[in-house]
């Protein structure tokens, strides 16, 4: 087979399982609304928790931050990238997280491929919640140790894999809120079961850190959990990219010496982490905010009872629901869009066979009025009355 029959074979599968994925250009940006072909449309797909894409103060200091320190930071961060504007983000993060330091990456995809490439050796085990994230499994599938799934949730399931024999070292992998099911990891069950086997335990809370617990402090300060690692992201309700793993200090010299994504990747730009620092803030003052969110989230939860599609138990921004065939899904997205609603059809490998989806996420943005558009076409699509 040639290179071009594996490539022309592969695309005709994905077609065929109506599965193929497609890009939109947005004309727009994230918010509230999002623009694409010359039309406005209510965005139900972004992940821009809190609104802080576009907050006057983000923006004012990625704008000041660009006039001193120009568009890009030079270089890795160990040789000239790392700027003063970094070091006082990670000095912040680690205060308000609780940890004695914080390291900044490019992203959180990087960050998780960065921690199990340097971490893991052949002896070692990694055991993972079976719908980790991908950056999560698939840094575990290349690093040179065994790779283990324990079921979705199931504290029990992890308890048998910690029991195995292992002559390395052991760690427990998860999330704070699973970014296609929305529901939340039973962290403090999952640290107990690590903690006694000697497991160091690594909580990837992209979804959580900003919106749940005191400050927006994430899933683990809600639950009272202190893993060994947490890792941190800026794409969702800091509004903008980027990640940050938490550790304590040994930990985060051996990354500097050996997390090869930290050596070899040109840091973000100081630019960058000056809206960070000012994202922060809005996090850490952003209580009014969190309460609007989980108000549109009760409302739109209220108002989907009846509805002909399977709702999943999350009460998190993330608000599933399930339609199980691939074009169904596509074809339910399809008719929101006719209507001025983008809702984005999740379909495999994203999600397991048979979990097709239509992924709704809600943000303080939202106003009511929008919530309940979404909910009456919603309930007219699903029961083909129109």
């Amino acid at each position: 087979m040639s290179w071009q029959q594996r490539i022309d074979q592969a695309l005709a599968l994905r077609r065929q399982a109506a599965a193929y994925r497609s890009r939109q250009v947005n004309q727009g940006g994230n918010g509230r609304h999002i623009q694409l072909d010359q039309r406005q449309y209510l965005n139900f797909s972004g992940n821009d928790y809190l609104g802080l894409s576009r907050h006057p103060a983000a923006i004012a200091a990625w704008q000041q931050g660009a006039q001193q320190y120009g568009v890009g930071s030079g270089g890795s961060g160990h040789v000239t990238g790392f700027s003063l504007p970094h070091q006082q983000l990670e000095s912040q993060l680690a205060d308000w997280l609780g940890y004695p330091r914080a390291l900044l990456f490019i992203s959180g995809y990087a960050a998780n491929q960065a921690l199990l490439a340097a971490l893991m050796q052949a002896d070692d085990r990694i055991l993972a919640d079976k719908l980790s994230h991908a950056s999560l499994l698939e840094a575990a599938a290349h690093s040179p140790a065994q790779l283990r799934r324990f079921q979705h949730n199931q504290p029990s399931s992890l308890a048998s894999l910690l029991a195995k024999p292992c002559s390395g070292q052991q760690l427990v992998v998860t999330e704070g809120v699973f970014s296609m099911d929305g529901d939340a990891a039973p962290l403090a069950e999952l640290q107990q079961l690590s903690r006694q086997r000697g497991a160091w335990l690594m909580v990837d809370d992209a979804h959580g850190i900003g919106v749940h617990g005191e400050q927006g402090r994430g899933s683990c300060w809600q639950q009272q959990v202190r893993p060994e690692v947490l890792v941190v992201t800026f794409g969702k309700a800091f509004g903008a990219s980027g990640a940050a793993v938490l550790c304590d200090q040994p930990l985060a010299e051996y990354l500097l010496q050996f997390a090869r994504h930290l050596i070899y990747s040109t840091a973000m730009p100081p630019a960058q982490a000056c809206a960070l620092q000012a994202a922060l803030r809005c996090v850490q003052q952003g209580d009014e905010l969190r309460s609007r969110l989980h108000h549109n989230i009760q409302r739109f939860r209220d108002g989907v009872v009846g509805l002909p599609l399977a709702l999943t138990e999350s009460r998190t921004a993330i608000q599933p629901l399930l339609v199980g065939d691939n074009q169904r899904a596509l074809d339910l997205a399809k008719q929101l869009r006719q209507h001025g609603l983008w809702v984005s059809a999740i379909r495999p490998p994203t999600v397991p066979p048979g979990g097709a989806r239509l992924r709704i996420t809600l943000t303080a943005a939202h106003q009511p009025q929008d919530i309940d558009r979404l909910l009456e076409v919603l309930h007219d699509v699903s029961t083909g009355n129109y």
